[in-house]
């Protein structure tokens, strides 16, 4: 009699493509011209996408859009977040900048969209193209999710 075990990692596996987008745009004006842009409805979720730990808080602005037509869950989310410290030294108050990376590894990457779902590789080059005639966009492209060491971070 064969018996088959499954692995925790068959349970985690999530499908979804990644696009990475290079821009000075603020989160809320790239959703609105990715809204202009694509046809979709990118709105801003009730809470952003918080990490902690003993030295560091990050909070991850995210936007989502449900499509309705295709089944596929679409997420705008930022890659850099900005705290800042003050330290107060003789008198004089110090305030200093921490910059925290969602993906570590990809940090020339200001924005990430996440859709979930099982797509057709030209759906995501079509939609990387439309990014890109943007002006504000500097530059989009597919990211191979495999590849990233931090992809854990993009489950939610």
């Amino acid at each position: 009699m064969q018996i088959h075990s499954l692995g925790l990692e068959d349970f985690c596996e999530d499908e979804y493509s990644l696009i990475g987008i290079h821009t000075a745009l603020e989160d809320f004006k790239l959703a609105y011209l990715l809204n202009k842009n694509l046809g979709t409805s990118f709105y801003k979720s009730r809470e952003d996408l918080n990490f902690e730990n003993q030295q560091k808080k990050a909070s991850f602005s995210i936007f989502n859009y449900a499509s309705t037509k295709y089944d596929f869950d679409w997420f705008l989310i930022a890659n850099s977040s900005k705290r800042e410290n003050q330290t107060e030294l003789n008198e004089l108050l110090l305030t200093s900048e921490t910059k925290t990376y969602l993906i570590p590894e990809k940090k020339k990457v200001d924005f990430f969209i996440k859709i979930s779902g099982d797509l057709a590789y030209s759906f995501v080059l079509e939609t990387v193209g439309k990014i890109k005639n943007i002006d504000q966009v500097i530059t989009s492209y597919s990211i191979d999710k495999n590849t990233l060491k931090s992809k854990d971070f993009l489950i939610f």
